[in-house]
């Protein structure tokens, strides 16, 4: 059973407990642990594997799941993340940052609101926020989100309610947010190109990287195609 109190690493401290504005820049790829692909038994298998396909953030993301359920997942997942200073955050549930030193939390649309986020977790955590549309993108930055997540852009089943927005808008939205922003739905390896194309640079994946027959082989050939263009990027920044 879980407690109240926030349960440090088994090295006895708090580590990661918030990721700086720099690192959160850094990050290019965002693997999306959801439960309702896989069984609880295999997160840190799949986290595992995200880690050594180079994956630069991890959400760990329970619908079905109690909060105490997830408490007890993520404070064991995060054993595995700080080893390789991966932040982790987790989907939904601001208070888990409460008792486990994760390193953020993230809400969509019909969740808590950011300050009401923040103050769940009762410490400084980042908190970013689901957008499917260039006016919620930018209100969650008036709102004071950390990073967004944008679409889903391709058709997902993960969000089967939600209609795409396809590729138009992510290059508008990059130019009206000054917020790390994350590309999320149906992205996949064999679209992610596209997704580039667009203006995307960060990508959110789900189910791309969870029912790819080699995780760490899907993450790393996304990273390398984001690696690509934050190269071409500084070449065009610096002639």
């Amino acid at each position: 059973m879980s407690t109240g109190k926030i349960r440090p690493g088994r090295a006895g401290r708090l580590q990661l407990s918030a990721i700086s504005t720099k690192a959160l820049n850094a990050c290019q790829l965002y693997g999306i642990i959801d439960l309702s692909y896989i069984d609880s038994a295999d997160i840190f298998r799949v986290a595992e594997a995200m880690i050594k396909g180079g994956v630069d953030s991890i959400q760990l993301r329970g619908k079905r799941q109690s909060v105490d359920e997830l408490v007890d997942l993520a404070a064991e997942l995060h054993e595995l993340t700080t080893r390789s200073f991966t932040p982790l955050i987790v989907n939904d549930y601001a208070e888990i940052a409460s008792r486990v030193p994760i390193e953020g939390v993230h809400v969509g649309q019909d969740d808590d609101s950011i300050e009401v986020a923040r103050r769940k977790a009762g410490r400084a955590v980042v908190v970013g926020k689901s957008t499917h549309s260039l006016e919620q993108a930018r209100a969650a930055q008036r709102e004071g989100a950390d990073y967004v997540g944008f679409g889903p852009i391709f058709a997902t089943p993960t969000k089967p309610d939600y209609q795409p927005i396809g590729l138009k808008d992510i290059k508008q939205a990059h130019l009206d947010v000054n917020l790390p922003i994350f590309c999320i739905g149906g992205i996949k390896v064999d679209n992610l190109e596209q997704v580039i194309a667009a203006g995307a640079r960060r990508v959110a994946i789900v189910s791309g990287l969870l029912k790819a027959p080699d995780i760490t082989a899907c993450a790393h050939e996304a990273k390398r195609l984001l690696l690509n263009l934050k190269s071409q990027t500084s070449n065009l920044e610096n002639p």
